[in-house]
């Protein structure tokens, strides 16, 4: 309903639910038409929840609010978002402009006692350019594609593959100890492996440093941070040594510690960690011992599930499954299953 007054007086008119551009387009439409309010105006902004409109959702309006009177001339001097007229928990907002010179802004900035004034509003405008990823040019200079790196991008496509059948599974797992997101949230990170471009799979530490930053922005909740933080450690890592099974080795142990360090984690948490941690002991003993990298990534994995089963009897202490305690219980960790089902995956190209 448009227009409806703070105590609920009827408004102007109602119309179907529209999604919130929309909206704020149809409410500054009124307002700068019937205030005479154009271009090199200037105006002071202010978007009022009416008690019960969360901030995110006022944020959205303010967004468009500002795009709107933008790209129509108008300068926007002050802008305002918070409650600061409401009823109780209504829910709903308000736009308020008003136009300004000095002498108002002067007001307007003045210092006042008033506990729940904000302050001066002024608004900082800022714009990003950010190039498409794929389209960027390929430069002279960027280093030729080292012999090994075919068959590290094939091997994380196959975990790409891997996390897009999974996604069900641990869709559901997560749902019972957890928020439910990991399936979605992993394939999301699966699309993101699959859309880096040619020039990302150049050399393993390029590769990972890649892998982490697309990672990163494309997995939602707590995993995404933590496979970002152990891929950026282990390219660190791999960028001044020599790339042969010791290194690669290593890279995976700092990759797990740097896990740890980020979350806090500890083997016997029923995290993530609990099938990291005895895989990286295992695949560098393994290497220690002379076993070819594909053998020891093998028996890596192994004490990656051996661990990942293993979580189904621990109380959680960490995470969103600490919430329900000895209930978790029965259930095995979805964070620690996705990470067999991504070694799995390399396992079944070499490692």
């Amino acid at each position: 309903e448009l227009g409806l007054g703070i105590h609920g007086e009827q408004g102007v008119r109602r119309v179907a639910l529209q999604p919130a551009d929309a909206l704020v387009d149809t409410l500054l439409s009124a307002i700068v038409e019937d205030r005479k309010v154009g271009r090199g105006d200037r105006v002071a902004l202010m978007v009022n929840g009416l008690g019960g409109t969360p901030p995110m959702e006022l944020a959205i309006m303010t967004r468009r609010a500002l795009a709107f009177l933008i790209e129509r001339g108008v300068k926007v001097e002050r802008a305002w978002q918070g409650t600061f007229l409401s009823a109780l928990e209504m829910p709903g907002c308000s736009l308020t402009l008003l136009k300004v010179d000095d002498a108002r802004l002067a007001r307007l900035d003045a210092p006042t006692e008033a506990p729940a004034w904000p302050g001066r509003g002024q608004v900082v405008l800022q714009r990003k350019v950010v190039a498409a990823r794929g389209a960027l040019p390929t430069v002279e200079g960027h280093p030729k594609p080292q012999p090994v790196m075919a068959q590290v991008r094939t091997a994380a496509l196959a975990v790409a593959d891997a996390w897009d059948a999974a996604e069900a599974r641990l869709t559901e797992l997560d749902s019972q100890a957890g928020d439910g997101d990991l399936g979605l949230s992993l394939a999301r990170g699966a699309a993101a492996i699959r859309a880096l471009p040619e020039r990302a799979w150049a050399t393993p530490s390029g590769a990972l440093t890649e892998l982490g930053q697309a990672l990163r922005r494309n997995i939602g909740g707590s995993s995404g941070p933590f496979y970002a933080t152990a891929l950026l450690r282990a390219a660190r890592h791999l960028a001044s040594k020599p790339v042969d099974a010791a290194a690669w080795a290593k890279a995976f142990e700092v990759g797990v510690e740097a896990v740890s360090e980020l979350g806090g984690a500890r083997p016997g948490d029923r995290t993530m960690v609990d099938a990291l941690h005895p895989a990286a002991v295992a695949l560098t003993r393994a290497v220690r011992e002379g076993r070819s990298l594909g053998e020891a990534w093998a028996e890596a994995t192994r004490a990656a599930e051996q661990g990942a089963e293993a979580t189904a009897s621990m109380s959680p202490r960490l995470g969103r499954a600490s919430y329900l305690g000895e209930r978790a219980k029965g259930i095995p960790d979805a964070g620690a299953v996705a990470v067999v089902i991504w070694m799995k995956a390399l396992a079944g190209r070499g490692g």
